[in-house]
């Protein structure tokens, strides 16, 4: 499969999802290679944990040591090392992680791409390969280039979707040579809540029984328990919109059937992913831990499907 990393044979259901050990996380982003879980999340370099049994976590260090030198063309003013919302697919028997290079509040920003053949820091091959810039946005542009998520379309043709505020989120096709844009593809607007701030953010694809579904984040994040951050979806027949919510209001014009606004501890909820085996799924996001500090920390929760084909989560 592509952005839904390959977890044949696991139910999801059937796993306590109870987490714990090193779960400070933000945007994270989960993928599973042979028994082994592999979270990718914003931090120094570009943050991995792993797990056994995808339960309990550790830290495994980081992609990148330094910034990559690339980065200092699109984006001169970025001086700290850390990189946000990576995004990992399995794509032709290859990883493809995507990553943000930004400046908090500022759309002067880019999206960069590393390869591996493998998640498995001990095996002999694994080496991350800077593939370099994809795609980046200016303080002239009215969108921002940050939080890619790649999707493969039914068709076999694979697509970035991203975006934060600005005009909302976009979506332009690849060359599935290069994993960039095509030469002289269309930059796309899939979902925008036509205001200002344009509180949309981290848009993630995944296809399921017809349907194309575009879950996002409205709102704040990054406030800790003041944090507004709350998990949408709307879906489409076609991979380029239009997406709708479940009251039929286009994403476009701030449509967004509501997934999770948190509870009394787990606060803002957002930066999810959606992954399948078989006829289960999971979403993965962080949220604000009120009984820690509002420390953005770990969750893996089942998502089940209504008879419609609308995605929820069960209270507990």
């Amino acid at each position: 499969m592509f952005n839904t990393a390959s977890f044949e044979g696991v139910n999801f259901y059937e796993i306590d999802w109870n987490l714990k050990g090193q779960l400070w996380a933000h945007d994270p982003v989960i993928s599973k290679e042979g028994n082994c879980w592999y979270v990718f999340h914003t931090g120094r370099g570009v943050q991995i944990k792993s797990s056994e049994d995808g339960t309990s976590w550790k830290a495994e260090g980081s992609i990148f040591q330094s910034l990559p030198e690339w980065c200092k063309e699109y984006v001169p003013e970025k001086t700290e090392e850390s990189l946000w919302a990576p995004d990992i697919s399995l794509y032709n028997g290859t990883y493809y992680l995507y990553y943000s290079v930004s400046t908090f509040g500022q759309n002067t920003s880019a999206i960069g791409l590393v390869t591996n053949t493998t998640l498995n820091p001990n095996h002999p091959d694994y080496e991350w390969k800077d593939m370099g810039h994809v795609i980046h946005s200016t303080a002239e542009d009215n969108y921002n280039a940050i939080d890619p998520n790649l999707i493969v379309d039914q068709q076999g043709q694979p697509w970035l979707n991203f975006g934060s505020f600005w005009s909302g989120n976009k979506l332009i096709k690849l060359d599935p040579k290069t994993m960039k844009p095509q030469e002289g593809a269309e930059l796309l607007a899939i979902s925008s809540r036509m205001e200002q701030p344009n509180t949309i953010e981290a848009p993630f694809i995944v296809y399921r029984n017809g349907y194309y579904y575009q879950f996002v984040s409205f709102d704040f994040c990054c406030r800790g328990v003041d944090s507004t951050y709350n998990i949408v979806v709307g879906r489409s027949k076609d991979i380029t919109g239009p997406y709708i919510d479940k009251d039929g209001v286009s994403m476009m014009e701030g449509g967004g059937t509501l997934i999770d606004a948190g509870d009394d501890r787990w606060i803002g909820p957002g930066h999810c992913a959606v992954y399948f085996s078989g006829e289960s799924s999971l979403l993965v996001n962080h949220a604000y831990d009120a009984l820690n500090e509002g420390k953005p920390t770990l969750q893996i929760r089942p998502l089940y499907w209504d008879a419609d084909n609308w995605p929820y989560l069960k209270k507990s």
